[in-house]
């Protein structure tokens, strides 16, 4: 209750806030107008606590939602009051959630932690809490991870002669038009982004007898979407032939940025990636799903894609688990990355060779869509 209690109890002060800007020429981009959907919602407000000498205090925090009127892209806003100077810097983390933290060096929170309630447009949460009694910590928790390059977090400096003190700032962009996900049972009518991983300059894994990864991936996906088609789904593919997908020479994160396009520009339903799997051990096998819990979701296709393959061609089962790949954590749908079987393992690349194997490997993904869709328009429910 007392953190509640200093979080919100200097609500009202909110209407004598000035508004804050990446410097005086962006000042004007940041209002509280509740109709243009920009709000300024929240401050904490800790003043009067005592501070170790050295030590500076974070006294406010302040957010704004601002919706740029020309492009309609969407900003997140944090802005947290210092006593003095401090440092600050920022990294994004691929917890099971995705989040932004932020350490800030110099300063604790003024007189408690606190945890903050944002309204999930970009951000959830902000959670602030002192480190080592030093400095502080502060978490940002997101529905979608953010980009590299969608985040700034910066200081500014004391200015007096317009009343405001140090300050940290946190802007975050939103990724991508948020999807509302109300899916139904089904293949029919669902868009669906199938991506065979590697291919043009990327071979992939090879396998002892020469079968290049990129090749079994793209057999197996263009089995997938056959039956896909048949079933009436609208099936988009990253790359229908041996290519690379954003052009020859690209950079590793220029290409899987590009795979991760296709589904998030056309808001695809779900995404799935195919692989198969490789290791120094030649005795590795089985399969695997792999995903990213940025939705509700993700872990119920991962779960439905492995059962639905495991049934299919009978390998082992190696379960379904997350993971911090690039394709799966930057699509803003369900996603999940499926290796097949591994190609070290002389057995398995002969059954990865076997084009009836690829067959039932398709059938076991589709199958494991068919069983996702029907679970996911229940709620979930198994």
């Amino acid at each position: 209750m007392l953190r509640r209690v200093l979080c919100f109890a200097f609500l009202i002060a909110l209407l004598a806030v000035s508004q804050v800007g990446y410097a005086a020429k962006a000042a004007t981009s940041l209002q509280t107008n509740e109709q243009a959907g920009k709000r300024l919602l929240a401050v904490i407000k800790t003043a009067g606590a005592s501070t170790a000498p050295g030590r500076e205090q974070l006294t406010q925090i302040r957010w704004a939602n601002h919706i740029d009127a020309v492009t309609g892209a969407g900003r997140l806003r944090i802005v947290i009051d210092a006593t003095g100077p401090v440092q600050a810097a920022g990294s994004l983390e691929a917890a099971t959630t995705p989040r932004l933290v932020v350490n800030v060096k110099g300063a604790v929170p003024g007189q408690t932690d606190c945890d903050l309630t944002l309204d999930g447009r970009i951000a959830d949460s902000v959670t602030m809490k002192a480190d080592d009694g030093k400095n502080t910590v502060i978490v940002v928790d997101m529905p979608l991870l953010a980009d590299e390059d969608g985040y700034k977090v910066f200081t500014l400096p004391q200015d007096p002669a317009n009343k405001k003190p140090f300050r940290v700032v946190i802007d975050i962009n939103q990724p991508f038009p948020p999807i509302k996900f109300n899916f139904t049972p089904g293949l029919k009518g669902k868009t669906i982004v199938i991506d065979p991983g590697h291919g043009g300059s990327d071979p992939g894994a090879i396998g002892l007898s020469g079968l290049q990864e990129k090749a079994v991936n793209l057999a197996v996906s263009l089995r997938v979407k056959a039956l896909l088609d048949k079933a009436g789904a609208k099936v988009l593919m990253t790359r229908q032939d041996d290519r690379d997908v954003f052009g020859p020479n690209a950079s590793a994160v220029d290409e899987l940025k590009a795979r991760a396009s296709v589904a998030n520009f056309k808001k695809a339903d779900i995404f799935v990636s195919i692989h198969a799997n490789a290791a120094t051990n030649r005795d590795a096998d089985g399969t695997t799903t792999y995903y990213f819990q940025k939705t509700r979701y993700d872990s119920l296709l991962a779960r439905n894609l492995q059962a639905g393959m495991v049934q299919a061609v009978g390998l082992k089962d190696k379960g379904f688990l997350t993971a911090n790949f690039y394709v799966i954590k930057r699509t803003i749908m369900p996603a999940a990355l499926v290796e097949l079987a591994f190609l070290s393992n002389p057995a398995e690349e002969k059954l990865l060779a076997n084009p009836q194997i690829q067959q039932k490997m398709a059938e076991g993904i589709v199958q494991g869509m068919e069983r996702f869709f029907a679970q996911a328009a229940k709620g979930g429910e198994q």
